[in-house]
């Protein structure tokens, strides 16, 4: 028997808001996120425990109306990052850092939901080794990609 179910990976992130329901219908037209069902939902239609599938990670979540504001900060993947901040932002999403080409080989931009929470996309260009990698961190325009993207302090707000 295998510790971790099928699908799962040793680390599951949850995120924890006032408005789950409104997260997983941006979730799945940002991300392409699937609802794995499952969505369990009290008397005051707060869901209590919900997950979703984005690419080959599954995130769980759930209603606290009455917690402080806890945004969640995620990391994606993904294949093509312009297309990816292109279609968040289609639904909602705003702009914290425009695609920039970081230093270690990967493509990275950040946008916020409407929810507070921060994603992170990213898609690998290239594979750096560690000499190059080590001469980039002093070639000035790997530097200036990291002041950028380092300068643009996010501070989560809803609604």
């Amino acid at each position: 028997m295998n510790a971790i179910p099928d699908g799962y990976h040793t680390v599951t992130p949850w995120i924890i808001g006032h408005d789950t329901a409104g997260l997983m219908d941006f979730l799945a037209a940002a991300f392409d996120a699937e609802d794995l069902g499952g969505r369990v939902v009290d008397e005051h239609g707060h869901i209590g425990h919900a997950e979703m599938r984005i690419g080959d990670s599954i995130v769980m979540m759930f209603d606290k109306p009455d917690w402080p504001h806890t945004p969640a900060f995620l990391r994606f993947y993904v294949p093509d990052v312009h297309q990816s901040v292109k279609k968040a932002v289609a639904t909602g999403a705003t702009i914290v850092t425009e695609p920039t080409h970081l230093f270690w080989g990967d493509l990275v931009a950040r946008v916020h939901d409407p929810f507070g929470n921060l994603y992170w996309l990213q898609t690998r260009i290239e594979t750096v080794d560690e000499a190059e990698m080590n001469r980039r961190m002093t070639d000035e325009k790997f530097l200036a990609a990291m002041q950028y993207v380092q300068s643009a302090l996010y501070r989560p707000t809803v609604g």
